[in-house]
């Protein structure tokens, strides 16, 4: 649904429109030496002219003094910690002074949430979460009371860094689907595309004018040159059959003497959904509260069952994150479940590549 042409200068009637409709709004913004999401009142918050450098390893902010807001690729956050909390209480135990225990839901804030900025990669990592949290035997309350509340407001990505493959996994630069707006970003303002109904309800809001044909030319071009400069690729997008006939391979070993078991790369992976459970009681033992707590599989406590360690060692849990990622996804979601947005590589303290490993393995070029 085409709406029209929002000026640079009138970007903050977005935010205003959002405020009024009840939204915190949150986007990006410069924060310790990267791009983070965080509450967003005026458009002067946004990242200027900034741009990213991101390679393995390393992650770099640099001032272009151009007048673009979102001429990066994207910073260690995606959506996930939006919906599935970092850590969160689920229930609270209590007892009276008759020694009985009982039980509490304990219910997520029902905060309506405006997300400015999501890239397409994101949007692809949101929907594999929904799969996961939402649409399986049991759906989790609290990831679906977060959901409901999101609006999302996209922007189409056409400065990719060296980093990114998602052309390779088929989920950007564009994004297609699952946003309620989407942006087009030009020097003097942005095209706006309503996907939903209160994304139309929105953007009736901004008093568009019309979209010439230069203007949707340039930011298709934008958007083509983002995936054609595109250099990072995953050897398939179906790469379940070649991990699991090469679990043997000596480039498991290789892997491991380099990997920390840090746990980086899941912690910033949009899809990445290993949780652990704690009790958290009080001094006084009268009440406690059940947490949920992101964990990696990468920790040793990850595979410990009844006094054993399934995966004791660098090797295995490596190869259990890739095989699982790339490969056994595609059992349970009917994809693989990496959308090409480079964090894990740039994140790695020892700047190991997703795209490299896979090649190794499986066959095929990381670079093309």
């Amino acid at each position: 649904m085409e709406s029209g042409f929002l000026p640079r200068t009138r970007f903050q009637t977005l935010l205003d429109a959002l405020h009024r409709a009840g939204y915190r709004c949150v986007g990006p913004r410069v924060r310790d030496g990267a791009i983070v999401y965080d509450t967003l009142t005026r458009a002067e918050e946004l990242p200027r002219g900034m741009r990213d450098r991101q390679a393995p390893g390393r992650y770099r902010l640099e001032q272009t003094g151009n007048p673009r807001f979102f001429s990066w690729a994207n910073g260690p956050q995606a959506l996930k910690p939006f919906v599935f909390a970092p850590q969160e209480p689920l229930w609270r135990s209590e007892r009276n002074a008759s020694g009985e225990i009982r039980f509490a839901e304990i219910s997520p804030p029902a905060e309506r949430l405006a997300i400015i900025g999501v890239r397409a990669c994101d949007l692809a990592a949101l929907r594999l979460q929904d799969r996961h949290f939402q649409e399986g035997v049991v759906a989790d309350s609290h990831y679906a009371a977060r959901r409901r509340n999101l609006i999302l407001i996209a922007v189409h990505c056409t400065h990719p860094a060296d980093t990114c493959f998602c052309v390779s996994t088929g989920d950007g630069p564009r994004a297609t689907q699952d946003f309620d707006l989407a942006l087009s970003e030009l020097d003097d303002g942005y095209l706006v595309q309503a996907g939903s109904e209160p994304g139309r309800e929105l953007a009736a809001q901004l008093t568009l004018t019309r979209a010439t044909a230069a203007q949707r030319e340039a930011a298709a071009r934008e958007i083509e040159e983002s995936a054609k400069s595109q250099t990072r690729r995953l050897p398939s997008r179906q790469l379940r059959d070649a991990l699991f006939a090469n679990l043997e391979h000596p480039r498991w070993n290789d892997v491991a003497e380099r990997c920390l078991s840090c746990g980086n790369c899941t912690a910033v992976c949009p899809t990445c959904f290993c949780h652990s459970e704690a009790e958290e009681p009080t001094l006084a033992g009268d009440h406690s509260r059940h947490l949920r707590l992101w964990d990696s599989c990468f920790t040793q406590g990850h595979s410990y069952i009844h006094g054993l360690t399934i995966r004791a060692d660098t090797r295995t849990r490596y190869r259990q994150w890739l095989t699982h990622k790339l490969g056994s996804w595609h059992d349970q979601y009917g994809r693989s479940g990496c959308v090409g947005c480079g964090r894990c590589i740039a994140w790695c303290p020892v700047g190991i590549d997703i795209t490299e490993e896979a090649a190794a393995i499986c066959g095929g070029g990381t670079h093309g």
